[in-house]
Parts: C-alpha cells; sequence; structure tokens
C-alpha cells in the first residue's frame, strides 16, 4: 500500500471526526481499508513464513512446519 492511500484514510479519518462523511466518502474511506487490510495481512504472513523456531538443541524448524504439524 501505497504512503498517498495512508494518507487518504488518515484524511477521511480526521474528517469523519469533524463531521458525518458522504456516502462517496464512507464507501472510498470502506475500499482503502480493506486494500490495507489485504496488504497488512499478506505481509504478516509472509514474515510469519519466514519465521524459524530454534529449539535448545540448535535445530531449527521452519514455523510454518509447526503450524501444519499441529494440525
Amino acid at each position: 500500500m501505497d504512503k498517498r492511500s495512508v494518507d487518504r484514510i488518515n484524511e477521511l479519518a480526521a474528517l469523519a471526526k469533524q463531521r458525518p462523511l458522504t456516502d462517496e466518502e464512507t464507501n472510498e474511506r470502506h475500499s482503502l481499508r480493506e486494500a490495507y487490510l489485504k496488504a497488512f495481512r499478506a505481509s504478516f504472513r509472509a514474515q510469519l513464513d519466514n519465521t524459524v523456531i530454534q529449539y535448545e538443541d540448535g535445530t531449527k524448524t521452519p514455523l510454518k512446519d509447526v503450524h501444519k504439524k499441529q494440525k
């Protein structure tokens, strides 16, 4: 998500505190928030997929393998 979109989300949030948003602004805020959440989830999933658990004996297991074993 680019900085301009995040700035627009913040701008709409500030406007919502000052006055009710128009339907167009509400729809724009909703779509921008959805895009932000999608990007956040993808980034967080990538971070988790690259996380490794290191045990006391020195062995390392990727977190995604640990998650699969628990199912």
